[in-house]
């Protein structure tokens, strides 16, 4: 790929969740294969509707940040975990026994998953603008959130939860007047990218 890709948001499907529970949204992915057990790396926006089981991933780690709602309470493993405040990343094994308790309604969550061994990610909510330099085997892919977010080379602004990817040696900066998610994706060598 090159130069950044904007992702609207109202050109993603929704689908069902592998546990059939609620709906999905994918923002942007990799994958060796063509299902979700080949995935290198997935991040998507999930409509959480009700509490339940999380579906398992083996080998597979995620970061949820709960990006509009009350939150949730998230027992991994049989420990409890408050996810209540909006925009603070929240990271555990996605082959751990999850279950879902939402504190006060819906939830509409930001759902990063990466494969062990594969690539890894890290997740951060700008408020103001910054640049993205990303380096060889790393992408960048940015979701704005709320107010009001544009990527200054194009002048594209975006709407509510559409994202633009950047990938290796692509830079660009940002201009943003309320919240936007950025995650960098890493993967290791041989891994497909994008």
């Amino acid at each position: 790929m090159t130069g950044s890709q904007v992702l609207r948001a109202h050109d993603r499907p929704a689908t069902r969740w592998k546990n059939g529970g609620g709906l999905t949204r994918e923002v942007a992915a990799a994958a060796s294969g063509a299902g979700l057990e080949d995935l290198v790396w997935r991040v998507s926006l999930a409509d959480v509707a009700r509490g339940g089981p999380f579906s398992s991933f083996a080998d597979v780690d995620r970061i949820i940040t709960v990006v509009d709602g009350a939150g949730m309470e998230l027992t991994v493993d049989g420990v409890p975990h408050t996810v209540a405040d909006c925009y603070q990343p929240f990271s555990f094994p996605g082959d751990a026994v999850t279950g879902c308790r939402l504190l006060s309604g819906p939830v509409v969550a930001l759902n990063v998953m990466t494969r062990r061994a594969r690539a890894t990610a890290y997740v951060r909510v700008a408020r103001e603008g910054f640049s993205v330099v990303p380096r060889t085997g790393v992408l960048v892919l940015v979701i704005a959130l709320a107010g009001t977010v544009a990527v200054e080379e194009s002048d594209a602004g975006l709407g509510r939860f559409d994202a633009v990817l950047f990938s290796d040696r692509d830079a660009g900066a940002l201009r943003v007047d309320g919240a936007a998610a950025v995650i960098t994706v890493t993967t290791t060598s041989g891994s497909p990218g994008t």
